[in-house]
């Protein structure tokens, strides 16, 4: 081989060195001791919240030198990287990047988002004044009033995955047949594993023959705004806050429960239903809900304070008096599923439950509503089908649904622009763990409250093509049948 050969093969390798090297230098094996330092950041994925959160950082290092590439929220970022900082709304690939030195820190890769076609709605729908949130029973035609508060419990409180339930109903005369204690108060917490506290009791309504006139009454409630009174328990606020308070000496006499919520709406609310077409707090039969409501506060718990967060759901509805000869029970259920989304489900009878009605195809009295962002956009579903697979005997012929299948499609007719997605929800909803409230001779009503689990599925079709999602999840129930 000649000495120009040798030179040649000498000057290829010396190149091949020098790429190998940069190469290296580019991917982080090789480092610039006299440059910056490489931080060490170690972050946690959640791919079911979408989020990043840092769990540890090795050196003092500003958010600036981090470049964040993909989709993603970063506007809670402080100034320096500290743990516990959460980039959120993660969507496929993010890449975090070293600026100073130029090195790839971590990859991560989220399953992408399915966005399910919602409704479209008018203004009106979604329009709730503090005269609305008010009181409405003191009018002629108002008879009836309940104020509804519920959640589910965050994983990661100190009461995981419970749920509590909170109402301030003014009965109207003949709800509660031929008593005298016809305002009603709701304080119930029930576990995943069983645990129950709390309870429903009836009150004594007073002034002139219990009327609430000239006297004291039992539920006191105030326009405008939501202003309710009943003995130590109370609710105070207007769109979108509220606080809750509720504490009863009688409610259950082997435990001693207070509880303190406050409740953020971060949408608008959804007028269920309405007598009224245009202004529909105007309506002498109404109701609205706020789902997907952020909740914290405390539980007291026979003296012991546990700190909880969780997903709730507020209702308001009022009714005239004559309602009670039609409607002869109904289901309710507000649903939290792990993926995030909140389902709505309510339903009324117009004939007694004497026997078990496994299937009903005709149901003009009911509302299925979806969420997938704490009710920013609602999927509402008209045409239900719902089947009893199992019920209870709460007395005489009397039957209360401890199974539910519910199976809903959007209404051909009226829901003309959802149909085009042929979206099909399948979902067993059944009871877990409930408290039952029993008036018996002459009153024959029922009430079951508490803690159920939610299983099944929905697809649908888009210009994506085709979509199935498994739906599990756990919720807050309340079924009422009377004789």
């Amino acid at each position: 081989m000649s000495i120009r050969t040798k030179k040649i093969d000498a000057i290829i390798i010396i190149a091949m060195i020098i790429i190998a090297g940069f190469i290296f230098y580019r991917l982080g094996y090789i480092f610039d001791h006299d440059g910056p330092d490489i931080p060490d950041i170690q972050f946690k994925k959640d791919d079911k919240e979408k989020t990043l959160t840092v769990i540890s950082i090795s050196d003092q290092v500003l958010w600036r030198d981090i470049e964040i590439i993909g989709d993603c929220d970063t506007s809670v970022l402080g100034r320096y990287v500290a743990e516990g900082d959460l980039i959120t709304q993660c969507e496929g690939t993010i890449t975090i990047r070293h600026i100073p030195t130029d090195i790839i820190l971590s990859i991560w890769k989220f399953t992408p988002i399915e966005k399910l076609p919602y409704s479209m709605v008018t203004g009106n729908m979604r329009d709730v004044s503090p005269q609305d949130e008010g009181a409405h029973y003191n009018k002629i035609l108002n008879t009836r009033e309940w104020w509804y508060y519920t959640v589910i419990f965050d994983d990661d409180c100190e009461l995981p995955g419970w749920s509590a339930t909170i109402a301030f109903c003014h009965m109207a005369w003949g709800d509660l047949r031929l008593t005298l204690k016809p305002d009603i108060l709701v304080v119930t917490l029930h576990s995943p594993d069983g645990q129950e506290y709390g309870g429903l009791i009836n009150k004594k309504r007073g002034g002139i023959l219990g009327l609430g006139i000239l006297g004291t009454s039992g539920l006191d409630a105030s326009t405008p705004g939501v202003d309710l009174k009943l003995e130590d328990s109370w609710a105070k606020g207007e769109a979108p806050i509220w606080h809750v308070h509720a504490e009863d000496n009688e409610i259950d006499e082997e435990n001693d429960i207070i509880i303190d919520f406050d409740y953020f709406a971060p949408s608008s609310p959804f007028w269920i239903y309405s007598s009224r077409i245009i202004d529909k707090g105007e309506g002498s039969i109404a109701t609205y809900i706020f789902t997907g409501c952020e909740v914290s506060g405390t539980v007291n718990l026979n003296g012991l304070d546990y700190k909880v967060s969780g997903i709730g759901h507020h209702e308001h509805s009022w009714s005239s008096g004559f309602i009670k000869w039609l409607i002869k029970g109904w289901d309710w259920c507000h649903m939290r599923l792990e993926n995030g989304w909140n389902i709505y489900y309510n339903k009324c009878y117009l004939r007694n439950q004497l026997l078990e009605l496994r299937t009903t195809r005709i149901n003009p009295i009911s509302s299925l509503i979806i969420t997938t962002n704490q009710g920013e956009t609602l999927t509402i579903l008209e045409n239900l089908d719902i089947t009893v697979r199992k019920s209870d005997r709460i007395f005489l012929l009397l039957k209360m649904p401890s199974e539910l299948n519910i199976r809903a499609k959007p209404n051909p007719l009226t829901q003309i622009l959802l149909k085009k997605y042929d979206i099909r929800l399948d979902i067993d909803i059944e009871a877990d763990n409930t408290y039952e409230k029993i008036w018996k001779f002459p009153t024959y009503v029922g009430m079951k409250i508490g803690l159920n689990t939610v299983d099944g599925k929905i697809s649908w079709e888009d210009d994506d093509g085709d979509h199935e999602i498994e739906l599990k999840g756990i919720g807050s129930i309340w079924n009422m049948r009377r004789f």
